[in-house]
Formats: C-alpha cells, structure tokens, sequence
C-alpha cells in the first residue's frame, strides 16, 4: 500500500517530464545513494573493494555504453572492449606524455579519443547490419589488439609490452586507497549514469530507438540513419573508452593488451542481455550478476565444505555459470530489468489483480 501514486499530481510540463515522477522512486534513489556513498564504506573490506565493488562499478559504465549501442540503437557489437582498451592506451599516454595534468580531464579526453575510433568502425553500420555488423566489430577487436601489441609507441617502448599506471591525483588529491578509488568512481558512475539517462530521453534518444524498431521507418520521418548510427557509437564508444581509463589506472594499476581480450567484449555483451536491453537500470543488474554470480560460486565448495581441487572448482564454475545465463534467457529474455518493472507494477496495483 506504500508504492501508490494517489495525490501525486503533474501541474507542469516540467514535473511531468522528470526524471523520476514517483515520490517513492525518488525518495528510494536518495536512500540508496546515501548507502552507497555513506555506509558501503564502513562495512566493506579492502578486498571486497578490490575483487568486486570496483570492478562492478567500472563494468557497469561499459555496459550502459554497450547497451545504448545494442539496445537503445539496435547495433550489434561484439568489440567493446577494444574501445575500453583505446580508452586505457590513451589515458596512459595522455598522462606520461604531459605531466600534471588533471586525471579528470584526462577521462573526457580518453572518451573522446574513443569515440573517435568508434565512429571510424561504426561507418560500416550504415551500410550493413545484423551478423554482418557484428562480425565488422569483431575485426575491430582483432585489429585494435594487434595494434596495441605491435605498434611501441603506445606502450612507451615497454620490453615487455605491458604498462604500468601511475598513481591518480585530483586536485592534489593522491587516489590510492580503495576507499578512495570507490568514492572516485562511483561518483564517476553515477555522473554517467546521469548523462546516458537524460540522453536516452532526448531527441537523439529518440531517434536511435526508431532505428532499432525499424530503419527505413526512421528515414521516411526524417530522422537521418548517418546522424543516429554514428551518434550511438561515439556515444558508446565515449562509455567504453572512460570505462577502460578506470579499468587500467584504478582496477589493474598494470595491464597489457590481453587484458582487454575478446572474453571481456562476450562478457560485456552478456551483462546487456542477462540485465535486459534498452534499460540503463539493467546494465546494473548485468554486471552485478557477472560480477558476483562466478565469484560466488567460486566459493561455494568451500562454504560447503565439499573437497574440490582448483580445476575442477574452476571447470564447474564455468558450467554452471554458462546453464544459469541458458535458463534465465529461457525464463525472462527480457532480462532482470524487465523482472523489476513487473515488481513495480504489481506493488501499484496490490492488492487488485488487474
């Protein structure tokens, strides 16, 4: 009886058109920002920051940039963590090669060097789509690795081909406590969050999702397929580069191009689809579960008390990891997004049944 929009009237265009027009939502918003930023601090552990809160956070920006490009604009990609690695190379380069300068600013350049690169392979969209578009992705994710790895330059002539990141300073403000960093890149994620919700809201929003539904449609109406493709991969691709700046310089602290492998542009793809396309709220709930689902069972034998070598904990990880996506397509294809909106719903309407 809490969830009712009863006395809850729209008197303006403007809080007709808010973000969140239902008070619970909005007070349920503040409440779990204020745990984020306040609580999660004091209860959790240094590892805890390290092994899974970090790279949730970081992985759910990736993942609202995948999902603007596949589920908002209807373009399949399956080299997304290419653009995260052109995000990390160029932050890392950005930084050694003109010191002092603000990590923030090195962020936004990062993205923007990414979607650079992004709308150089999203022009093969305008003339292809479906599979063929996923596989002009997939070269992208074989020539950007082969680029990193070859090319020198982009690696400061490392013997090894791998680059460390110096520590991230703010203001004068030296980022190395995973506190710190959690801080750090929450406020990062829900900046983002912010900028991809309110463009999904948009005109340009608009306009990517009549490409999805149908193309031909969108061009009959005026909307110009170039400007919505091309806009949906600088986009995206500005996410995934931000994404893999953090990713290097927060998470890793030292990578080389194998960290950024064609694995995690699968798992990206598989956070949109297990978290429910065309929402920014499931690419949350994606990279929470392919985040915590593997390390949960991981340690599942252990809690258990089941002796288990490491191989097989790790062959029976996987296996389990892979039925669990199978089945939770079967039951819900729609994705966890789509799950949470029936809860709300159901809660608006209780205790009626229609």
């Amino acid at each position: 009886m809490l969830y009712r929009e009863n006395g809850q009237f729209k008197t303006t265009y403007r809080s007709d058109q808010q973000l969140l027009p239902i008070m619970q939502d909005r007070f349920f918003v503040w409440g779990v920002a204020a745990l984020a930023f306040l609580l999660v601090p004091l209860l959790a552990s240094d590892y805890m920051f390290r092994a899974l809160i970090i790279p949730f956070l970081i992985l759910a920006i990736a993942a609202i940039g995948l999902n603007i490009l596949v589920g908002y604009c209807g373009q399949i990609s399956l080299g997304h963590a290419a653009f995260m690695s052109v995000g990390a190379y160029a932050a890392y380069n950005l930084v050694i090669r003109i010191p002092g300068l603000n990590f923030l600013i090195v962020l936004v350049a990062a993205g923007l060097i990414a979607a650079l690169v992004g709308i150089a392979f999203g022009i093969p969209s305008l003339r292809i789509k479906g599979l063929y578009l996923a596989v002009a992705t997939l070269a992208a994710q074989f020539f950007i690795d082969w680029t990193f790895a070859r090319v020198k330059w982009f690696t400061n002539y490392a013997p090894s081909g791998s680059v460390s990141a110096s520590d991230v300073e703010l203001f004068g403000w030296v980022i190395d406590l995973p506190v710190e960093k959690y801080w750090f890149v929450l406020g990062v994620l829900v900046a983002m969050t912010l900028l991809a919700k309110n463009l999904t809201r948009s005109h340009i929003g608009r306009s990517w999702m009549a490409i999805r539904d149908m193309d031909v449609a969108a061009s009959v109406i005026g909307i110009r397929p170039l400007h919505a493709k091309l806009s949906a991969f600088a986009v995206s691709s500005f996410f995934a580069g931000v994404a893999g700046a953090l990713w290097g310089f927060i998470y890793l602290g030292a990578w080389e191009p194998l960290a950024f492998s064609i694995n995690l542009s699968f798992n990206l793809l598989f956070m949109i689809i297990i978290g429910g396309m065309g929402s920014i709220l499931g690419s949350y709930f994606g990279a929470a579960f392919i985040v915590i689902v593997p390390l949960a069972l991981n340690q599942m034998p252990n809690l258990l008390g089941i002796p288990m070598s490491t191989a097989m904990i790790s062959h029976l990880e996987f296996i389990i990891f892979g039925s669990l996506i199978v089945l939770f397509l079967i039951a819900e294809p729609h994705g966890l997004a789509r799950l949470w909106a029936i809860g709300k719903e159901k809660l608006r309407l209780w205790p009626f049944p229609h």
